[in-house]
């Protein structure tokens, strides 16, 4: 029986310290911009795990072990043409190998620009990128984190997202670095991922609008430093968004370095399977290694 005992209190700790923490974004219940309604969050698990719908923006933490933590920190913002989220496939399973690497990881569930939602659908889901970032920097201590070395990384639309946070940050939410995976950059029609365009700004948004998002119009000498990874043969997500990204960075004086690789298509991810193209987390953690 105390056999017994001691292998249910030590299944308990095991069981317990494998589950990640997942903290709201708005603690108080209260969320910016939002719409009290009926409409509920969907999970759709096929392949990989997509959410759509989302309703309380969240973040879970995956912290690395102490001995081994770099003291960097990620805000991963999945892709899903601002529909929905690839929350494992471009989240979780990015997260896990951050922290494989000493790297602190935080996957950020967003909210989705919807009318239904939200009074300002555009404006949610960098609302919440801000809010992630500043919980990160303010429990840096706590989590063995350097506030100096948190990064915002995106994949596509989250990319988009990564992107619009590195240009359209406050004084106190400026991330140190950002990582963009194929990301959607601009909102001009002739280079834009148009379901990410209509979804995010509408299907006849303003010139202002256009511009506003367009984010490689939007770069400053004080956009942090980053890192651009696309395959030429993106037919969803054109190549030129983060060609034009990369100019931008560089006319503006911003360190950056950009993989571009001859195939992949799009929504790769870790890419696991695809000849040298998987080996291009290796050359971000070397980026990284490298950062001032």
């Amino acid at each position: 029986m105390k056999h017994l005992f001691a292998l249910l209190i030590l299944f308990c700790a095991v069981n317990s310290y494998s589950q990640t923490m997942k903290i709201n974004l708005w603690a108080d219940g209260s969320i910016p911009l939002s719409i009290k309604t009926n409409i509920q969050e969907e999970i759709e698990i096929t392949d990989i795990v997509r959410i759509s719908k989302v309703q309380v923006p969240q973040l879970e933490v995956y912290l690395p072990n102490k001995r081994g933590a770099s003291g960097q920190a990620v805000i991963i913002c999945p892709g899903g043409g601002y529909a929905r989220l690839a929350y494992d496939w471009e989240g979780t399973d990015i997260a896990k190998l951050f922290n494989a690497h000493g790297i602190a990881a935080f996957v950020l569930k967003y909210r989705l620009p919807d009318s239904l939602s939200s009074t300002s659908p555009d404006q949610v889901p960098l609302m919440d990128a801000k809010q992630a970032i500043s919980i990160v920097r303010a429990r840096a201590l706590v989590w063995n984190i350097n506030p100096n070395k948190i990064g915002i990384m995106g994949f596509s639309a989250g990319g988009h997202l990564a992107a619009t946070l590195s240009t359209h940050f406050d004084q106190s939410t400026r991330p140190n670095f950002s990582i963009l995976i194929y990301p959607v950059i601009s909102m001009e029609k002739s280079i834009a991922h148009m379901g990410s365009r209509t979804n995010l700004i509408g299907a006849k948004p303003t010139d202002a609008m256009v511009k506003l998002y367009s984010n490689e119009l939007q770069i400053t000498p004080n956009t942090p430093p980053t890192f651009i990874l696309h395959a030429t043969d993106d037919n969803a997500v054109p190549v030129e968004n983060s060609l034009t990204y990369y100019q931008a960075l560089k006319k503006n004086g911003v360190p950056a370095e950009m993989h571009i690789y001859p195939t992949g298509g799009h929504g790769f991810a870790l890419a696991l399977g695809k000849g040298s193209l998987e080996k291009w987390p290796t050359l971000l953690f070397d980026w990284m290694k490298e950062l001032k």
